[in-house]
């Protein structure tokens, strides 16, 4: 039997508005958690899987005379340039687009008593744009952003009444849309608040003395945010489909010893943790004996419980990148990854950022979730960030990303042919965009250049780069032709 994609296969791009959207201070959007993070150059880094924004920080990200650079604030200036991006994944053949929607742009503090018009009017017309082309949104309601506002006057989502908030917020781009969009997600890789509690959850840390518990209350906060957004979504629109998304870390044993395996279990569960809520809709017994461990108590109403449960998502959508190795021992070189780092794998090569390139990982990661949980998947997220250099002719000739996304997409193949229900791919950064982690954008991702350095220079030219054909042709035959 002949291993192929089925027929309507989801091909397309992913992106989120706080890298690529810009107009920060245009058609009325306040401003988001992502517009505060200042733009590090890599001699000042401390590491770069995580960010970190103290109170100091986030203060004077307010002040119009701060001398730092926010880069998420102009992005690569979609918000005047979606026409122009469209038509080019038009062009490549996508089938759809992951985007997000800025909280911000539709509620400016996050709790205004009315949506802001112009903010839904731009939404509209990149619907419309993508209705031209016959491309499908796959929208994310919250990609490591919220509304400043919140986080400020409430310490972002610890407090329950943003809940309310976001319900709302749910509900108004549920029903406005509700004729142009049929895929949903909830909270883009929730597992990130762990490691990065500002990106995922607006958590300044130097507000808490006790972190830990900060993090998991606001967890449960999304969760509870999650569920009521499911609950709503399929009242408002029944046949759309909404999901959750994951981080995922596929993780190996380091060697065979015992307590490698049960150290690689433990990582193992605690990731899947939080898909096990959103699909199986309750706290695993693990969970409960970790909290219990770390005196971490999460303060629920009594309908919590019950709101999970009832309102399960469709399907699990992930990020993959690369695979992790662990140890029960401290010793070992670290390798980084996409917000944890692991144990250097010997047996694999790296990316320009020391991320380990693994493609048969994600057919083990794509087998094991369908194994746990027996629903839909969809690869959101996967592609290799790269330093680009043009040739003579001023051509990008990245055969570099072509070859790791061939390799994900045959091992996508074979995980199908083991029995995985897959629903579609959508590889990052179609068109080069800020990093996420470190806020610059010579970590290039895309199909398309952009012309910008990591200071905001340029002239944000689009061209094309060796590997849009490419994926075009990917699209066309439906993954036959690599």
């Amino acid at each position: 039997m002949a291993k192929r994609f089925p027929e309507g296969f989801l091909w397309g791009g992913a992106t989120a508005a706080n890298q690529l959207e810009g107009g920060y201070n245009l058609g009325g959007k306040g401003l988001s958690t992502a517009d505060m993070i200042p733009f590090i150059p890599k001699e000042e880094r401390h590491g770069d899987n995580a960010v970190h924004v103290t109170s100091e920080q986030f203060l004077e990200a307010f002040k119009e005379d701060s001398d730092r650079l926010y880069p998420k604030r102009w992005g690569i200036d979609f918000y005047q340039h979606y026409k122009e991006d469209i038509a080019l994944f038009g062009e490549m053949g996508f089938k759809t687009f992951r985007m997000s929607i800025s909280w911000a742009r539709i509620f400016p503090n996050g709790d205004d008593l009315q949506p802001n018009e112009e903010g839904l009017k731009f939404y509209d017309d990149v619907f419309d744009e993508l209705a031209k082309y016959n491309i499908e949104p796959l929208v994310t309601l919250s990609h490591y952003e919220m509304p400043a506002s919140i986080v400020d006057r409430f310490n972002g989502w610890v407090d329950r009444r943003v809940i309310d908030m976001f319900t709302k917020y749910a509900e108004t781009v549920f029903t406005r849309y509700r004729n142009k969009v049929k895929y949903w997600l909830t909270f883009n890789e929730i597992n990130a608040i762990a490691l990065a509690p500002y990106n995922g959850g607006g958590l300044i840390t130097d507000r808490f003395e006790n972190l830990d518990q900060a993090i998991y209350q606001a967890l449960h906060h999304q969760f509870v945010a999650s569920a009521l957004a499911v609950k709503l979504c399929r009242e408002i629109n029944p046949d759309a489909q909404i999901g959750c998304m994951l981080a995922r870390l596929e993780t190996y044993a380091e060697t065979c010893n015992p307590h490698d395996v049960l150290k690689t279990l433990k990582q193992e569960q605690m990731n899947f943790f939080y898909t096990d809520v959103q699909v199986r809709g309750y706290y695993p017994n693990f969970i409960k004996e970790y909290f219990k461990e770390n005196n971490i108590e999460i303060v629920m109403e009594e309908t919590d419980e019950d709101i999970l449960l009832k309102n399960k998502v469709d399907y699990i959508s992930f990020s993959y990148y690369m695979s992790l190795v662990e140890s029960a021992g401290p010793h070992g070189e670290r390798a980084p990854g996409n917000l944890f780092s692991g144990l250097k794998n010997p047996y694999l090569e790296s990316s320009d950022w020391g991320w380990q390139i693994d493609s048969i990982g994600l057919r083990v990661t794509l087998n094991k979730l369908y194994d746990r949980y027996q629903i839909p998947l969809f690869v959101v997220e996967n592609g290799l960030g790269a330093i680009d250099k043009p040739n003579e002719n001023g051509f990008i000739e990245d055969d570099y990303r072509i070859n790791y996304l061939k390799e994900h997409i045959v091992q996508m193949r074979e995980a199908i042919s083991d029995g995985v229900e897959l629903m579609g791919y959508t590889s990052w950064g179609p068109i080069d965009i800020i990093s996420v982690s470190t806020s610059e954008v010579s970590k290039r991702y895309g199909f398309i250049h952009v012309d910008l350095d990591d200071y905001g220079n340029g002239s944000f030219k689009r061209t094309k780069k060796k590997s849009f054909d490419w994926y075009k042709e990917v699209i066309c035959s439906n993954g036959e032709n690599l």
